[in-house]
């Protein structure tokens, strides 16, 4: 059974219509109270769509959006950049990690920015409920792909460092396709199931979201049947999309600083340093936000407002500085791109 409501209906008459539900499903003739059970798998009750808070009572709330979309702007032009001088120069198609990490940063920001500055710059923050899972899947999908996309990086340095010799019959362009085409297997198929089990609750409380945007933790914890899978299926993506990365990423970086103690000439080892400093910003830039963010809410009390600011940034600045990082401080992408600039002025 699969129940619509009317989402302008009070808080108060939902709970009397959903009283009434509990009664006509289960044990009507019992007076206590405590023989009526929650509803079963069999029923779902679904709102026709979601109440995103976002930042409240914030003054000046909408230079903050505007800023937003500045970072879009510079998003979408950095990123662009990056994929088209990537795709018409010959001698960077090896750099297709660097391709998708760009590819993966410019539909990730255009999946949360616009609809999130749309929303709020315009006082218009409902969402339809399947408006609100699609958006949730691709944010969730392309998030996915940045963290899985900065270890096939890493990958790439591991090699550079500690088989120079073998680099370029290890690194192939066909590998790193092969490479990235199982992670965007993997990201799709765990993002699938992330989303899939929202569509199993029932929504019979509250449908207004305590985020920014569609956010699978916030939005699975308003269900008013059982939530215990989507909380397993949250620290298993958590374990898989960020924390085993990281650490494979760490690992793969002790062997590069071994491999380095290991070149006896500075000059030498300063340059072999230079090639992996791009990918350690980025790493950074990414990672350390995301955990910051965690472990300040698991520790201290953190307002509201200042929560979703921080987790915004997070996921905003980071695909803006990318390619400006990238193409900082890789030569041949700077050079490449800076011919290919020329070339069109």
């Amino acid at each position: 059974i699969v129940i619509y409501y009317n989402g302008l209906i009070t808080i108060r008459e939902f709970q009397i219509f959903n009283n009434s539900i509990f009664h006509f499903i289960y044990d009507q003739s019992s007076p206590d109270m405590n023989s009526i059970m929650p509803l079963d798998n069999t029923t779902l009750i679904r709102p026709p769509g979601f109440y995103i808070s976002g930042l409240s009572n914030m003054p000046h709330a909408n230079y903050y959006y505007m800023f937003l979309c500045f970072v879009y702007a510079v998003t979408v032009l950095g990123n662009s950049f990056i994929i088209t001088t990537i795709y018409l120069a010959r001698t960077l198609h090896t750099y297709i990690a660097v391709f998708n990490l760009a590819l993966s940063d410019l539909c990730g920001s255009s999946a949360l920015i616009p609809k999130y500055a749309e929303m709020f710059l315009h006082e218009n923050q409902y969402i339809s409920y399947e408006n609100c899972l699609t958006s949730m899947f691709f944010v969730f999908l392309f998030m996915t792909l940045q963290s899985f996309t900065l270890l096939a990086l890493s990958f790439d340095r591991v090699i550079a460092i500690c088989f120079p010799l073998r680099y370029h019959t290890i690194v192939t362009k066909a590998t790193m396709t092969l490479i990235l085409g199982v992670m965007w297997v993997i990201s799709v198929s765990i993002v699938t199931v992330l989303v899939a089990l929202v569509t199993r609750l029932s929504f019979c409380r509250s449908t207004i979201v305590g985020s920014y945007f569609c956010d699978n933790g916030p939005i699975f914890r308003l269900a008013c049947n059982d939530n215990s899978p989507n909380f397993m299926m949250a620290y298993f993506y958590v374990s898989v999309v960020l924390c085993i990365p990281l650490t494979l990423i760490a690992l793969s970086y002790a062997c590069i600083g071994v491999a380095l103690l290991k070149i006896s000439h500075g000059p030498e080892r300063i340059k072999a340093m230079k090639t992996c400093t791009s990918h350690l910003l980025l790493v950074a830039m990414f990672y350390l936000p995301i955990f910051s963010v965690y472990i300040t809410a698991l520790t201290t009390y953190l307002h509201p407002n200042t929560r979703i600011i921080n987790s915004v940034l997070t996921q905003t600045i980071p695909p803006m500085l990318n390619p400006i990082i990238y193409s900082l401080k890789t030569e041949e992408v700077l050079h490449l791109c800076l011919t290919f600039l020329l070339s069109t002025l």
